[in-house]
Formats: C-alpha cells, sequence, structure tokens
C-alpha cells in the first residue's frame, strides 16, 4: 500500500498505509480525522487514481439533506407524466403512482449514485468535512454505512451489489458520534515530521532548490509551534514552497517571507503576530545551517 500511494505521489506514513489497506481488505469504511490541510481529502484522490476507480464526493455542510445527498425526484417531469396520463384518460392511480415513482424519475445523488454497480469496479466514495454537516444527517448516514443501502419510501431499497470504498474525513470542529465511528476504521492524520514533510516538498515541487526546501520546512515546522489560530498543514506548505518557486526564490529573506505570508498563513491576525521579532526569530531558526 505503501508504494500504490507512493507511485501517486502521496508519501503516507507507515500507520496510514496500513489502515487503508486493512479498510480496502476488509470492506470497511475509512474514518480519517486531523487538522485541515493534512492530507486527508488526498488519500480518496489517490486511491480512486491507482485503482482506477470512479471518485464519487459528497462535500458536506450544515443543513445538508437527503435530497442534496442520496436523492429527489424530478418533480417537474412527474407533473408532466400525470397530465399526459390524465389527457390520455389512464385513471389506474395506483399504476399512475408506480409509474412516476419509476427510476426514471429519479436524481441520484451522491450517496445513490455510489451504491449503483460500475464496470470498473465499486467506485471510491469521498464523504468530506462531515462534522461540518448536522447531526441528524450523520444519523441517517448509518444504515449507508453499515449494509450499504438506503431505503426509499416510495420506490423500496436500494443495495450496492459490491460496497464501495468508503472514505470519510473530519477536521474535528466536532466530535462525531460514536455509533458512525464503530461502523469505521480509524486513523488520526497528523502533521508530518520534518523528513516526510521534505520529501512531500520535492516530490510536488519539483523545481524547488535544496537549501530553499530545508528552508520552508524548517519554517513550516518551527510556525506550528506558535499559538496560531491556525497553524499551516501540508498544503500551505507546498502552496508557499511553489510560490517561493514562482518567485526564484533562493533564500527565506524577511522581504520574501513577508511578501508571501498569505500563502501560508489565512488569518489576518496569525499575519500580524508573525512580524518584527518574532519573524526574525522563526527565519532564524529556518535558514540556520546547523
Amino acid at each position: 500500500m505503501l508504494e500504490l500511494l507512493t507511485s501517486r505521489g502521496y508519501l503516507a506514513e507507515r500507520s496510514l498505509a496500513t489502515v487503508t489497506y486493512l479498510a480496502l481488505r476488509m470492506g470497511r469504511p475509512l474514518f480519517l480525522e486531523g487538522e485541515a490541510g493534512v492530507g486527508k481529502t488526498e488519500i480518496a484522490k489517490v486511491l480512486s487514481a491507482a485503482l482506477g476507480r470512479k471518485l464519487i464526493r459528497l462535500q458536506c455542510y450544515e443543513g445538508l439533506d437527503v435530497s442534496s445527498a442520496v436523492y429527489e425526484w424530478n418533480s417537474a417531469a412527474q407533473m408532466i407524466a400525470i397530465r399526459m396520463a390524465e389527457a390520455a384518460g389512464d385513471t389506474d392511480r395506483d399504476q399512475l403512482s408506480s409509474d412516476i415513482f419509476a427510476d426514471r424519475y429519479m436524481i441520484k445523488r451522491p450517496l445513490l449514485q455510489a451504491l449503483e454497480p460500475d464496470v470498473a469496479g465499486p467506485p471510491v466514495l469521498l464523504i468530506d468535512e462531515l462534522d461540518r454537516a448536522d447531526e441528524a444527517f450523520e444519523a441517517y448516514l448509518l444504515e449507508i454505512l453499515s449494509d450499504f443501502q438506503v431505503t426509499i419510501p416510495e420506490f423500496g431499497t436500494v443495495k450496492a451489489p459490491h460496497p464501495p470504498i468508503v472514505i470519510i474525513t473530519s477536521n474535528r470542529t466536532r466530535e462525531i458520534h460514536d455509533a458512525l465511528k464503530r461502523r469505521c476504521l480509524y486513523h488520526w492524520v497528523d502533521y508530518p515530521a520534518a523528513e516526510r514533510e521534505l520529501a512531500i516538498v520535492k516530490m510536488r515541487v519539483p523545481g524547488i532548490s535544496a537549501k530553499l526546501s530545508q528552508q520552508v520546512v524548517r519554517f513550516v515546522q518551527a510556525l506550528r509551534n506558535q499559538d496560531f489560530y491556525k497553524s499551516p498543514g501540508v498544503a500551505e506548505t507546498i502552496d508557499w514552497a511553489t510560490a517561493l518557486s514562482e518567485l526564484d526564490a533562493r533564500s527565506l529573506t524577511p522581504q520574501v517571507v513577508g511578501d508571501t505570508l498569505g500563502a501560508l498563513l489565512k488569518y489576518q491576525d496569525d499575519i500580524t503576530r508573525m512580524q518584527g521579532d518574532a519573524l526574525q526569530k522563526v527565519l532564524k531558526e529556518a535558514t540556520s545551517e546547523n
């Protein structure tokens, strides 16, 4: 699994590769929790590409409901069908009800799409940032994660012939209930150690010099020890390294860092704090040859 992930540019820790392998072998959803920007969502993208499976993504948000996540009926088309039946003199109400709640009038959303058969194999279903959704929706997921099926009152039960590969992510803005976690294998995705983050930067920003990549990683690692509102994740490290490379920067200087800090820190209070003596201290630590 490590080789599979690495072949697609994802340098995972052995523990993450192991739990991902087990999730695939056991047919269990994989629940990934951690700070934003540490690479949780990327796992689903990498698996989709490496296995040649379709990626179906459900982006969670407050107020997400069944009509947006699972299915809804095409009411306009249903109304037309009713009018046409009335015009043709069809008066069998039971038959009409059966007809208008047929598959062709159903608009399938990500969760229902993930249960459908696919010639390439079961898709990768990414339920992203579940902590942003309401608890009611979280409870609705239990049937899907337990039996890989959904029950539609007007239509019946739709069950996947083969379970999809399910990746669930959470930034832990709220706790996810135990009932859902019990249905999954769990892994906390932490910030990478300096050595692995350096390897990630070199892989994702191939044009960057060895000296600058080391300074970037040291700087970011030092920032994570600060009391920021939002510490930079790996995604921000890559963005910042790419920005510096585009500017043909050779080394970190107060001017270069000040001009590009917005690629690394995304809150003005954090940027304001990283000025003057605070910046000089971190910069000195990052550019030290020791």
